[in-house]
């Protein structure tokens, strides 16, 4: 499939959406002011660190956290199943058990994954949308947490129940937390598509409001310049 098949996909995408605003309900572009999570890593010089996160449609949640200081690169992608099915095409029937994801590897001196949690839950999806988000419907769009470690496994659990109890959303939160088993990157077209689109109608619509509402919600380590895959590959 390529950029001119997808570009019109989306657009169509958008149009049902426009058309039948209760089914969308406008939810991949909204923010929620959420507390910071109370069981997190203290900020630690150390290795570069990975989190797993998916939220919807990955160019959003890619274009949000190349925003995020502190992150070193992102990758769009898929995980949560076999890597002989980890193609765009195959994703897209919604039966091959992956999500499309995003790997982010970042500095723990400067960003804790509890603050990318943070970002996760706030700004980059809406947490309590079962197996879509806004205008993309099915499993391969749902919220999850693909931990790396036991520790970031109980920061994310501990995370989530802390916001249901506290009841920031008006429905429970329906990510689900299930360990890594393997990440798999998506094609080259996918890579950095929010930054090589912004003017493409579901980028406007969708996720260009996530990257204002991070800039908002987060200015402290907010990245007015983007780190995308080709310069991050290119410092390797």
């Amino acid at each position: 499939m390529n950029t001119t098949t997808i570009n019109r996909f989306r657009r169509l995408q958008l149009l049902i959406c426009m058309l039948t605003l209760s089914a969308c309900a406008f939810g991949a572009e909204r923010a929620t002011v959420i507390p910071a999570p109370a069981v997190d890593n203290p900020k630690a010089a150390g290795p570069m660190q990975t989190a797993v996160l998916a939220g919807g449609c990955f160019w959003g949640v890619q274009g949000v956290y190349q925003h995020v200081r502190g992150v070193r690169k992102v990758l769009s992608g898929y995980a949560g199943g076999d890597k002989s099915k980890a193609q765009y095409r195959t994703v897209g029937t919604g039966r091959t058990g992956h999500a499309e994801s995003v790997e982010i590897q970042f500095d723990p001196k400067q960003v804790s994954y509890g603050e990318l949690l943070q970002i996760y839950f706030s700004v980059a999806h809406d947490p309590t949308q079962l197996n879509r988000q806004g205008p993309d419907v099915g499993t391969q769009y749902r919220s999850a947490v693909f931990y790396m470690d036991d520790s970031q496994k109980k920061i994310a659990e501990a995370y989530i129940a802390q916001l249901d109890k506290a009841k920031v959303f008006e429905r429970p939160i329906v990510t689900t937390v299930s360990a890594d088993t393997g990440f798999y990157a998506a094609e080259d077209y996918h890579q950095d598509f929010l930054v090589n689109n912004p003017d493409n109608p579901y980028i406007v619509f969708n996720d260009l409001p996530k990257v204002h509402n991070l800039e908002k919600l987060f200015p402290r380590i907010y990245l007015r310049q983007p780190v995308t895959v080709y310069a991050a590959n290119a410092t390797r």
